[in-house]
């Protein structure tokens, strides 16, 4: 453990504190801002307004490489703290380091030509990366190696969907976007198949938490990983049966762990209820992928959305929810409204992925508005905490 100086530390404001708070805060604002802008521009009322490569891939990108990475550094760099026991990023280097985020977001938007925006926007996750590396090394934690690795991987695809979007290549685009889909599933299955045990354990005072099965979770990384892979050569272009069996397997393996997770006193945690159907979010949309590869559904989009709206963002919701509380001393007890908020974007989310071929204006406009709802609640509620210091005097 890292010998620190309080006085030092409790001198920076506390949004520069640990990685958790700008970026959180950071990462919720733009997904409370961006859905309604996409939604405004599909019904054509920025006519004179072009994001860069236009808003379709500005939406594809942003959401997946502005939103959801954001919020992955920021719980990266705070829980390496807690892996390590060496000081988090925090001060004028969190500072740089946002601002190159922020950089990036605001040349999306600005419609800065691709070549000026190539250098913004390849270098943040290759920051977060080193960063990472470094503190593990440190330590020599190769436990979580695989975290610095899926982080490179990521970073290799934001250069493929660069790479399309200056060439003009919509493949390319395509294909990056859908790899770092299936790596941030690759990530959720491995931190969340650490933290959602624990959390079960300590929200409902469990003596012990399930017991991991490392075969079984190394197997859904890898398996994961190679998805991945085939997505970002293009082979997730058209119905494959092989990816359509690789996926019936990974489906049945995170429903395997679903079941041993699985509590029922949880559906009266709302900390852990927002989890566990993040958790269902995820098997719906691959499986849902699987049958479209199987030639089942004719399209993979609903699944797809079933994915990064439902599995990803959800878990993002539920997770920045409790860590924030842990993060700022706050007991862990979630603001009166949140159950609303969580309740809200799971209703979003069905009416996504469930009505839109049937009812597509209207069930996009529903959800957009409940998953703006829901990230508004979080930002009422938990903006002040980011903001403030933590309550209990500790650092962080």
């Amino acid at each position: 453990m890292q010998i620190v100086d309080r006085n030092q530390v409790l001198a920076i404001p506390p949004l520069w504190r640990l990685g958790f708070r700008p970026l959180f805060l950071a990462g919720s604002v733009l997904a409370l801002l961006s859905i309604p802008l996409w939604l405004a521009a599909l019904l054509g009322l920025f006519a004179n307004w072009q994001p860069t490569g236009g808003w379709l891939a500005w939406h594809r990108h942003e959401m997946v490489f502005g939103f959801v990475v954001a919020i992955i550094a920021g719980f990266l760099l705070t829980a390496v703290q807690t892996w390590t026991g060496r000081v988090g990023l925090s001060g004028k280097p969190l500072i740089v380091l946002t601002a190159m985020w922020l950089a990036a977001r605001f040349g999306w938007l600005l419609g800065l030509p691709p070549l000026w925006l190539l250098p913004l926007e390849l270098a943040f996750l290759p920051a977060v990366a080193v960063l990472m590396a470094q503190s593990l090394w440190a330590v020599k934690q190769s436990r979580n190696y695989p975290v610095v690795l899926v982080l490179s991987l990521l970073a290799a695809a934001d250069a493929v969907v660069m790479a399309g979007l200056v060439t003009a290549n919509e493949d390319w685009q395509r294909r990056g976007v859908l790899a770092a889909l299936w790596l941030i599933i690759a990530l959720i299955g491995l931190i969340g198949g650490r933290v959602i045990p624990f959390f079960t354990q300590r929200g409902l005072r469990k003596p012990t938490a399930t017991v991991p099965w490392p075969w079984l979770d190394n197997s859904l990384l890898g398996g994961t990983l190679l998805i991945a892979v085939c997505y970002a050569l293009g082979l997730g272009n058209t119905p494959q049966l092989g990816l359509a069996g690789l996926l019936i397997v990974i489906v049945t393996g995170h429903g395997v762990r679903w079941l041993r997770w699985h509590d029922v006193g949880l559906w009266r945690v709302p900390l852990l209820w927002s989890l566990y159907l993040a958790y269902v979010w995820l098997i719906v949309g691959m499986l849902g992928v699987a049958l479209w590869h199987l030639g089942v559904l004719t399209t993979a989009s609903p699944a797809f959305h079933a994915l990064t709206m439902g599995a990803i963002s959800g878990m993002i919701l539920a997770m920045i929810a409790r860590v924030t509380l842990g993060h700022t001393g706050r007991p862990l007890q979630e603001p009166a409204a949140m159950p609303l908020a969580f309740a809200l974007f799971n209703v979003g989310v069905a009416v996504r992925v469930f009505g839109v071929m049937g009812w597509p204006t209207s069930a996009l406009l529903i959800a957009s508005v409940c998953w703006t709802l829901a990230f508004a609640l979080y930002l009422w509620y938990y903006a002040p905490m980011l903001c403030q210091a933590r309550i209990d005097g500790n650092m962080g």
